[in-house]
């Protein structure tokens, strides 16, 4: 997920996503430790793409204060 298109969302869109990865990241960690998991990378750019929309959330919070 690029930021270019997270910037362009509006602060609910961008909780709906966080909330939308963070179900997904638990789906991954469930089936990376029952071995159904075929690709581990995965994890990592879920977390990843979490990480960037809490930044960006957090730069819209400091820009409207």
């Amino acid at each position: 997920m690029k930021t270019k298109e997270l910037h362009d969302l509006t602060v609910e869109e961008l909780n709906a996503k966080l909330k939308e990865l963070k179900e997904e990241l638990f789906n991954l960690r469930f089936r990376h430790a029952i071995g159904q998991l075929e690709n581990p990378a995965s994890l990592n750019t879920c977390k990843k793409d979490i990480a960037r929309i809490k930044t960006i959330l957090r730069e819209k919070e400091i820009a409207k204060a």
